[in-house]
């Protein structure tokens, strides 16, 4: 977490819409919903405590220590998203990560996390990632973010759904590490002394 977290008792919700990427009313809504712990001071203001704000994000899967490039990794399978985050963080810590284990989960980040690159899997049970390309790409606040789909069941119909959809590729699963990081345009990022 920032620097500026850690030296403060509290931070207003100002404070924390600024940490989060969304509006001071978003903050106050997740307090009021007791999604996110607040106390009053003695004016009525809201403030949040560190520690509060750390559990918020972690249960959320945010990472907020940097300030780098956002990725948003949607994939059902937990330990291939969990493989990914780890991939990432690892060749790429400046690059700030956060997971979703569905499409609809997915939307409501991408609103929260504010991505720049989406790396999405498309066979997801409910809405799948050929939906969530369409609405993301419907959504003009969304146009600028990088979609990378990815999938172990390929045929060249499902990569024009795809590319049609909104994804800039698709990735076959398996790919590599390197293919990953290169296809999410995250390549300048790679720590020179990575294994």
């Amino acid at each position: 977490m920032t620097d500026r977290l850690i030296d403060k008792q509290f931070l207003t919700p100002t404070e924390v819409a600024e940490l989060f990427k969304v509006s001071p009313v978003t903050v106050r809504q997740w307090a009021q919903k007791g999604l996110l712990p607040a106390q009053s001071t003695a004016g009525g203001h809201r403030r949040f405590a560190p520690e509060d704000l750390r559990a918020f994000a972690a249960e959320r899967g945010i990472t907020l220590e940097a300030s780098g490039p956002r990725l948003l990794v949607v994939d059902d399978n937990l330990q291939f998203n969990s493989y990914l985050i780890a991939l990432f963080n690892t060749l790429c810590p400046e690059v700030v990560t956060a997971t979703a284990n569905d499409g609809f989960e997915a939307g409501r980040l991408v609103q929260l996390f504010k991505p720049s690159v989406v790396l999405l899997d498309i066979m997801m049970p409910g809405m799948d990632g050929v939906e969530v390309c369409r609405r993301l790409q419907a959504d003009e606040q969304n146009k600028s973010i990088r979609i990378v789909a990815m999938t172990g069941h390929h045929t060249p119909e499902l990569e024009t759904r795809v590319l049609e959809a909104g994804a800039q590729q698709l990735l076959k699963k398996p790919f590599s590490g390197d293919e990953a990081i290169t296809a999410c345009g995250l390549d300048k990022y790679l720590v020179s002394d990575a294994p």
